[in-house]
């Protein structure tokens, strides 16, 4: 699991290969990751978009923006945590991702770039 603290928020990432895919012509590796954001400060915040920043082994990147996660912006109280699952496809086996949540803090206002630190994406048959 990798994780990463920004601002109290902390964001924890586990990943895991889906399989081999045939797409237009092409071979397409799967690989699916749940995030937990986990909000440890005293303020509540939403979180209203993302960006993503997706690399395979092929020195293809992909950048990816957009508002929320999975069509939502969720509120996460102190204490609170919000879990969600998604995906990627990759022409190569192995590959990562990076980037940050954009976050509003209900207390002042302000938005906040949340850390989403580099995490693997790799396929079981690709480790040594």
């Amino acid at each position: 699991m990798v994780q990463s603290i920004t601002k109290g928020i902390k964001i924890s990432i586990q990943t895991r290969y889906e399989g081999t895919y045939i797409k237009n012509g092409l071979r397409q590796f799967a690989f699916a990751y749940t995030i937990t954001i986990e909000n440890q400060s005293k303020d509540v915040v939403q979180l209203i978009a993302r960006h993503w920043e997706i690399k395979d082994a092929l020195n293809e990147v992909d950048l990816v923006y957009g508002e929320g996660v999975v069509g939502k912006k969720p509120v996460i109280n102190p204490g609170n945590s919000y879990t969600y699952s998604s995906g990627c496809l990759l022409h190569a086996p192995f590959g990562s991702m990076n980037g940050y949540y954009e976050m509003v803090n209900f207390s002042t206002t302000k938005t906040f770039r949340a850390i989403i630190p580099v995490f693997k994406l790799s396929t079981p048959f690709s480790m040594n």
